[in-house]
């Protein structure tokens, strides 16, 4: 049952009240987990949170460790939905140590590994993310289930953002990706080649052309922006490398993106000092400076009296062996 026409909260808690007078406490307490997992699909985390934590403290007293760790791992979705990360990594810890004192499902412990793999994503360690994605994907297509397809994107996401893309192509040839071929693997390979030839009119097609494979995922989109960001910035830097004046216009020109666009991004790298220069906005003129070297004088002199202590420091201790 997905959340998808908006009478599942209404039904399942119509399910609840009964399963509550009835007093079938487990069949209430499955219904409430599933509750939970509806809010989380209607984006509705308040809820989600509040059902999810007194929930929680009622299984926690109870020998029914699977649905704990379903409603743990609802729990840390709702909190990476919500951008609380430090929060969503507990609940997530909670959820894996409590599998391990079970025989966790297929598809459960496919989940677990997948949310592992997002929030290793989430802080750019997409090495470690790609071998959780792995899992998943194999755990879901051990059981056929079409969260593979999910599991099997974000692997090649990983090796995107690993500066791998020409890892993507073997991957989608593989044994096993083979029978998930489709637009949605399609349209991480086109983003796969238009970070390989750091071609940002090649990635912008891509996202047209694949708008509801590459956009409607919020883990896809995210890291996709931030992609698109680094691109962007590689072709202006290569762009405006062999000017010291330019004009803001031409360089839009070159890149073929709105001025106001280009201008904007111009002063976010320098303020972020990724580029060493001054937007004289008046004329519209981009002045880009020489990189000064850094000075080490002062590094270098408190390494010097760094180890001078440490002479100073030897030769007292001599002393007072000697007296």
């Amino acid at each position: 049952m997905e959340a998808s026409t908006g009478l599942e909260v209404e039904l399942c808690n119509e399910c609840i009240e009964w399963a509550k007078e009835e007093k079938r406490t487990f069949l209430r307490q499955a219904l409430q987990a599933r509750l939970v997992g509806l809010y989380l699909d209607t984006k509705d985390y308040t809820r989600a949170l509040q059902l999810g934590s007194k929930l929680l403290k009622e299984l926690k007293k109870l020998d029914d460790k699977a649905l704990l760790v379903e409603v743990q791992l609802v729990e840390s979705k709702v909190y990476h939905n919500l951008s609380n990360n430090p929060k969503s990594r507990a609940a997530l810890t909670s959820a894996r140590t409590t599998a391990n004192g079970i025989y966790c499902p297929p598809k459960l412990q496919a989940s677990l590994d997948q949310q592992s793999g997002i929030l290793h994503a989430e802080e750019k360690d997409f090495k470690t993310a790609y071998s959780y994605f792995y899992e998943a994907f194999e755990g879901f297509d051990s059981i056929d289930n079409p969260k593979a397809v999910s599991a099997l994107k974000y692997m090649l996401l990983c090796k995107i953002m690993l500066n791998s893309p020409d890892d993507v192509q073997s991957i989608i040839s593989g044994k096993l990706a083979l029978r998930y071929s489709g637009s949605q693997l399609i349209a991480m390979k086109s983003i796969a080649n238009a970070s390989h030839n750091r071609s940002l009119s090649e990635f912008q097609q891509a996202l047209n052309t694949f708008k509801q494979e590459l956009t409607e995922d919020p883990m896809i989109r995210t890291h996709l922006d931030a992609l698109y960001d680094n691109l962007l910035e590689q072709n202006l830097s290569r762009i405006i490398e062999p000017f010291a004046r330019v004009q803001i216009e031409h360089v839009a020109k070159l890149i073929a993106l709105p001025l106001n666009l280009v201008e904007k991004k111009l002063s976010q790298m320098i303020l972020d000092k990724k580029l060493h220069g001054i937007l004289d906005q008046g004329s519209g003129i981009l002045v880009v400076f020489d990189e000064t070297p850094v000075d080490k004088t002062y590094e270098s002199t408190l390494e010097l009296v760094h180890e001078m202590g440490k002479v100073v420091d030897a030769l007292y201790s001599k002393a007072k062996k000697l007296q």
